[in-house]
């Protein structure tokens, strides 16, 4: 039968591997491309329209306790109140610009009463590792411009801590209002504020990520390509195998032949005698009468020596 290694063990075994792997091109691994390109689209149309607009109060963005979303994150907003350095804590672990550095984390009470964590930007490490000194917060009521953003999440939802190690400061691995305000028993609003360069209380603003596409859509296309590629290779050695002469078709047919062959026997007795046979045996004739010639000419001689004798 044409089409029996289809189930033989090893194409099965091919078989799964290749719809498995255009399976998840086409619905898990294109598709989580397209999101993170929609995401960073978004960014950017939420980062450059932000930017045009004019800076608006904060209770008028995000009234209450409202959190921030895709809709609201970068929006710049007015926040008026009081800095509060007691409670400062240092994000550890963060990149930016490609280097090592700390983001000073401090909350704000505002003059309309809600708590909220500024970030007030970020500072290298002093001998690679430690906290340096930094300026602290200004005094008395303040009026910041800042950018809202949406809180960090941190896998391992780790708590801020202090120790020796921190030099008593509290640190904490994310940018994260939650986290704040359970080490400072703060009633803090969901969110933080970016502030924005030249505001009071700023150390060196954190910049705003570039806006690009990024390579996102393109790798969505790629796996699409990449599954699609999958899917006709396999389509295509199918059929090259099904065919007459495929190296599997070879291959039953050469076990078929050995498994018909006498155990022990060699091939080559099993070819009948060909019409050639008689030509090998035509020399041996010929040599037997050329020795019989040659006996006869020597009983000639024979016979002349004997008859000379006689004389």
């Amino acid at each position: 039968m044409r089409w029996k290694f289809l189930l033989k063990p090893g194409w099965l075994a091919l078989t799964v591997v290749v719809f498995v792997f255009a399976a998840l091109s086409f619905t898990v691994l294109a598709p989580w491309q397209f999101e993170r390109h929609e995401e960073r689209a978004a960014r950017n149309d939420a980062v450059s329209s932000s930017t045009a607009a004019r800076p608006q109060p904060l209770a008028e963005v995000l009234p209450g306790d409202t959190a921030p979303d895709g809709r609201t994150e970068w929006r710049r907003v007015i926040v008026e109140g009081t800095y509060l350095p007691d409670d400062e804590v240092i994000a550890r672990l963060r990149t930016v610009q490609g280097e090592p550095a700390f983001e000073v984390l401090t909350p704000l009470r505002t003059t309309a009463g809600p708590t909220v964590l500024i970030n007030r930007g970020f500072v290298r490490p002093a001998n690679d590792t430690g906290v340096p000194d930094f300026e602290a917060p200004p005094q008395g009521r303040v009026t910041v411009e800042a950018r809202v953003r949406v809180d960090e999440n941190d896998p391992s939802n780790r708590d801020a801590f202090a120790d020796e190690t921190t030099g008593g400061r509290l640190h904490s691995y994310s940018v994260d209002s939650k986290v704040v305000a359970r080490a400072t028993n703060l009633d803090i609003k969901p969110g933080y504020y970016q502030l924005e360069p030249g505001e009071p209380g700023v150390l060196t603003a954190l910049p705003l990520p570039q806006l690009e596409a990024g390579p996102y859509f393109s790798y969505a296309l790629q796996w699409i390509a990449f599954g699609a590629m999958a899917l006709l290779g396999w389509l295509y050695f199918t059929v090259r195998e099904a065919r007459p002469g495929g190296a599997l078709a070879d291959t039953d047919a050469t076990d078929s032949e050995s498994a018909g062959a006498p155990s022990g026997a060699n091939p080559d007795d099993a070819v009948e005698p060909t019409a050639t046979e008689p030509t090998v045996a035509a020399p041996s004739r010929r040599k037997q009468s050329g020795r019989q010639r040659r006996k006869s000419v020597a009983q000639i001689l024979a016979e002349d020596d004997e008859a000379d004798a006689l004389r």
